[in-house]
């Protein structure tokens, strides 16, 4: 090392050594202000281990002694360790409660881990001092110093991804420090495998790191005086950082394996190293993209790190999530599937649910498993078990052990099955809604209380979306039928009108037959129903519209029309024109609507009493007047009854007229007024705006005067 860098590093570890040193004394002095608490014990040590590790590398940049470097690296061994207790000890749940019933999250096995590792790193520096010239010794020392690096930075990024949003601004500081620090050992010693030597230039500039990094923890201590740190351990960080530290492992082994190649190989070292290389990374997508070796790894995540095998927020959030996705019964079944085959592990299964009549239940939804035509009577021995008892039934339980199950007897093709694995009651409080099959999981799996209760639980909820889903498709296809019904009301109706004009023309003609004008009123009146019914068969044809479109009407054409229609009937209907109004609308319904009116009206009032019809302006409004002098309708009828389908006050009637005519008359944006008053007689008035017409063309020029 020449002059000018030996004094920068002199320089660099020696500023280090003072800053930790400072460090450790502030820590001292509060402790007395601060609770009793562990992690304040082991900063302290951190940082005098720290100081005692920049001390030692101001002796390595001193004198050129080959013990000095070992000895620096075993302390920096211990400073690690010290840090990664400092870490695992942040990693524990912040109250008893949440430790009590959600975590068994185990510090000691980090701290085994870690302790290992600092132990095999103060062993291999041992060694080297033993034996200062072996070069595997080394390389073996650099690859245990890149060990306790990679778990460095998992620490970190457990504690990080595990902490509380409102706590992350009180360990930022710390974790930011301590990362810098671990990404540049990180270069210094993967330079140094590579290389098979130190890096000088990083080694003098290694003390300046380290002691940039003290403000970020003094800024830490203070912010976590100030707020508490919270932090709550989740499933999927745990599982994510534990296959990130399996990764760097194996890459680890696999760089070591790699120069061991090199080194043994002879003239064929390099070609053998890129070929171990390259088969390590093809084996290392494998077992990444291996659904068995993700199920093993959660498994095994689950017995040794949690109290409880679940994350049951996260399950849940993500099980209705994947239900709430699908709109119609085939997607949700196979959702329903995947939800319960994923908390298990289970590579496929399939639903069964009842058919129409209710009789059995078939396949309905499947994912990875094959058609089946098998059809479960709903009143079979299973199902009956599954209905009372809500067992989550475990088909190798039962044949190892069925007297646990008592005298329930399964289906033949169901114990024939030979991947068959487990059987979910999907049921309600109604009964039930199907079953679901799974078939054996990736990996074994304990199948305790934790697992059959969230089963069951999640068959319960998935019966109910079913179930909700099943009976919104049911209210469905009810629309789609009442709507069909409702339409052959109206069209029944419209034909009940036709056909009582024809019958009335009918009755008459024996008496006028040889009456000319008669005969050409008959003559209008069929054509006129055949228009009608025309009109009608278009309408009722799908995609058919109305031959009448919206367009000026004369509202007292139509009054003359209709009075013209019943001169036949008794009593006469009388009409009264004070003005001429234009509306807009289609002519041939805003005849039916008055019509209808004036029919009521003649039904409901004896020969010698009164009907009429009067054709006015009103509150800018054009208005026609339909009333009579007969038997009228109660204040309860008109308010509840009148303008709704199916309500009449006629022996033969099907009440659809009066709520098909203020459905139409709404339309244009009008409206009907009724005054009515029983055994007196009734007033409706029928309000539409009205239409200007403009007589004159305003293309015509002014006079000049």
């Amino acid at each position: 090392m020449n002059s000018e860098l030996s004094l920068l590093t002199l320089w660099g570890y020696g500023l280090a050594a003072l800053g930790y040193v400072a460090l450790a004394v502030h820590l001292v002095q509060l402790l007395p202000q601060a609770p009793a608490d562990r992690t304040r014990h082991i900063l302290i040590a951190a940082a005098v281990l720290s100081a005692l590790w920049a001390a030692t590398g101001v002796g390595v940049s001193l004198f050129d002694l080959t013990f000095l470097q070992p000895i620096h690296q075993a302390v920096n061994a211990l400073r690690y360790g010290a840090w990664f207790l400092l870490l695992t000890l942040l990693l524990l749940p912040s109250s008893s409660t949440e430790a009590a019933s959600v975590l068994r999250w185990r510090p000691s096995r980090l701290m085994l881990m870690g302790g290992t590792l600092v132990l095999a790193d103060l062993v291999s520096q041992a060694l080297r001092l033993i034996y200062p010239y072996s070069r595997q010794i080394d390389n073996t020392a650099h690859y245990l110093d890149l060990a306790l690096v990679v778990f460095g930075i998992v620490l970190i990024e457990q504690l990080y991804k595990n902490t509380t949003e409102e706590s992350q601004w009180n360990i930022k500081p710390l974790a930011i420090g301590l990362v810098a620090i671990f990404v540049f050992d990180l270069y210094y010693y993967s330079t140094a495998v590579m290389l098979r030597q130190i890096d000088l230039d990083a080694f003098a500039i290694r003390g300046f790191a380290s002691a940039i990094i003290i403000p970020l923890l003094i800024l830490t201590v203070y912010r976590t005086r100030a707020r508490p740190l919270n932090v709550t351990l989740s499933k999927t960080a745990v599982f994510q950082t534990t296959t990130l530290a399996l990764v760097g492992i194996y890459l680890l082994a696999t760089s070591a394996a790699g120069y061991y190649v090199r080194y043994l190989g002879g003239s064929w070292g390099g070609a053998l190293q890129v070929g171990v290389l390259f088969a390590a990374f093809l084996l290392l997508i494998l077992l990444w993209l291996s659904g068995s070796v993700r199920s093993r790894i959660k498994v095994i995540i689950g017995k040794n790190f949690f109290r409880y095998r679940y994350d049951y927020r996260e399950e849940w959030l993500k099980f209705t999530n994947a239900l709430c996705s699908e709109n119609n019964v085939l997607q949700l079944g196979q959702q329903v599937i995947r939800g319960l085959a994923d908390m298990v592990e289970s590579p496929s299964g399939s639903l069964w649910t009842k058919d129409v009549p209710g009789q059995k239940f078939i396949q309905s939804a499947r994912w990875n498993f094959p058609v089946s035509d098998i059809a479960e009577p709903a009143d079979s021995a299973m199902m009956m078990a599954l209905e009372t008892s809500g067992w989550v039934i475990s088909l190798e339980e039962y044949r190892s052990r069925p007297a646990r199950y008592g005298d329930l007897q399964l289906p033949a093709w169901l114990l024939e099955m030979s991947t068959a694995w487990l059987v979910i009651p999907l049921r309600t409080s109604a009964g039930m809604v199907g079953f679901v099959l799974l078939t054996t999981s990736r990996t074994p799996i304990d199948l305790n209380w934790e697992v059959n209760d969230l089963l069951k639980t999640a068959g319960r909820q998935a019966a109910t979306f079913l179930a909700q889903m099943q009976a919104t498709e049911a209210l469905l296809e009810s629309r789609k039928f009442d709507s069909f019904n409702r339409m052959s009301a109206f069209v029944v109706h419209d034909l009940k009108n036709i056909l009582t004009q024809l019958s009335l023309m009918v009755r008459n003609a024996e008496r006028h037959a040889d009456n000319a004008e008669f005969q050409k009123d008959m003559l209008s009146t069929v054509s006129h129903a055949v228009d009608r019914m025309r009109q009608l068969m278009l309408q009722l044809r799908e995609g058919a519209t109305p031959a009448d479109r919206f367009s000026g009407v004369r509202l007292d054409h139509i009054a003359q029309r209709v009075q013209q229609s019943k001169r036949a009937s008794l009593p006469t209907v009388e009409l009264s024109i004070e003005e001429s109004l234009s509306i807009r609308g289609q002519e041939e319904r805003i005849e039916r609507v008055i019509g209808h009116l004036v029919q009521n009206a003649l039904d409901a009032t004896p020969p010698d009493g009164k009907v009429w019809m009067a054709v006015r302006r009103e509150a800018g409004m054009a208005q026609i007047e339909v009333g009579d002098t007969g038997q009228g309708m109660s204040a309860e009828f008109i308010r509840d009854r009148l303008f709704k389908p199916f309500q009449t006050t006629k022996q033969a009637g099907m009440g659809i007229g009066a709520y098909e005519s203020r459905q139409y008359i709404t339309e244009l944006g009008g409206d009907i007024l009724v005054e009515s008053q029983e055994n007196a007689g009734t007033r409706f008035r029928v309000r539409l705006p009205m239409l200007d017409v403009q007589m004159s063309s305003d293309l015509a020029q002014p006079k000049n005067t």
